[in-house]
């Protein structure tokens, strides 16, 4: 018992450090996006809306996830499902009939990312057999209504979900999957900005520019040589539609480079994107530190993922329900348990403590 209680211990400790980083991390995501668009006739809204949206998410899905974990994981996950199948091509929120700036297509994916990852996170935490089975069938339904909306993405993307969560049961040591995981985002960032810069060899850029479309690799060339300008400051919050000649040019731009790592490093330079790194390696420090089991943590981690590398190649981030519903995945897989059920029901996965 003694062992345990300490078990306890050094988990809950690992958690307010992981608060604590969160706070620091997210304030210097504002104050940095303040300092960037100062002196210039730049906007750090968007900034500061997305950061305010990934944390009232996050302390939503800590709140729900305690008093009710398998709950509150599967309405969140038939939210996001709704709000990806009712909104218009792609833009959360929007009317079927309302026409679609080019590059938004990626919203909706990200969503129905999200409500796969919740789906999962909800029958990881099940108890019943018969739950578990039915939230995935809700996850493998996700993955359906991509192929209805028409995303092959979106189906691979939640499909991966899916079968990281099955994966997930079996697994001992969760540092393990988040640095695998995390590694796999590395791998996308580095991928896109070699894209950006060509230098990535004949064919398989050649492949790559098939699926990514000319026009978004014109954009990340855009964005690199921007970032190229000023590293330190970048060119400043919204300011890359205006200063990218391939934006300027085009019919009805929307005035982003369609991934959220180059537009970072473009309007807030090298500081800025460290930053966005920092944020996302926050979330998987979070998870690391969760007292949930280890296959709530990794599909969680799966989930955060698969968003990420959307992110990397789309405009996902530039939607608050996406940012929102990501602090929202993450919240729920980082919950403590209600004080009824606290103390070794925290670690009722070995994996809980054991890294």
């Amino acid at each position: 018992m003694a062992a345990s209680a300490a078990q306890v211990a050094v988990v809950r400790e690992r958690g307010r450090a992981a608060d604590v980083a969160g706070v620091l991390v997210l304030g210097a995501c504002v104050l940095w996006s303040l300092v960037s668009a100062a002196g210039r006739d730049a906007r750090p809204e968007g900034v500061l809306l997305a950061v305010f949206a990934l944390t009232a998410g996050y302390a939503c899905g800590r709140i729900s996830g305690t008093l009710l974990p398998v709950s509150a994981a599967a309405v969140a996950s038939l939210a996001a499902l709704g709000l990806a199948l009712t909104s218009g091509p792609g833009i959360p929120g929007a009317t079927p009939f309302g026409s679609v700036p080019p590059g938004h297509t990626g919203a909706a994916v990200a969503l129905l990312v999200l409500a796969a990852g919740a789906a999962c996170c909800a029958a990881s935490a099940a108890r019943s057999g018969s739950g578990r089975f039915a939230l995935r069938a809700l996850a493998l339904a996700v993955a359906g209504s991509a192929l209805v909306l028409g995303s092959v993405a979106g189906f691979v993307a939640s499909i991966g979900v899916l079968l990281c969560s099955l994966a997930a049961v079996r697994m001992r040591r969760r540092l393990l999957g988040l640095v695998g995981l995390a590694l796999a985002t590395g791998l996308v960032v580095g991928a896109s900005w070699a894209m950006a810069e060509e230098r990535l060899p004949d064919g398989l850029a050649a492949s790559l520019e098939s699926q990514l479309t000319p026009h978004r690799v014109l954009l990340w060339q855009d964005a690199v040589a921007l970032a190229k300008e000023d590293p330190v400051l970048g060119v400043g919050p919204d300011r890359f539609g205006a200063l990218s000649p391939t934006a300027r040019e085009t019919f009805s731009s929307d005035g982003k480079p369609h991934s959220a790592v180059l537009q970072q490093a473009a309007e807030q330079g090298v500081p800025g994107l460290v930053l966005l790194g920092a944020a996302y390696g926050w979330l998987l420090w979070g998870l690391w530190s969760s007292p949930r089991t280890t296959a709530v943590v990794l599909t969680a981690g799966a989930g955060l993922t698969a968003l990420a590398a959307l992110a990397t190649v789309g405009n996902a981030l530039s939607f608050t329900p996406v940012t929102a519903g990501a602090g929202l995945l993450a919240g729920l897989a980082t919950a403590r348990a209600a004080p009824a059920q606290s103390g070794l029901a925290d670690l009722a996965d070995p994996a809980a403590s054991a890294d």
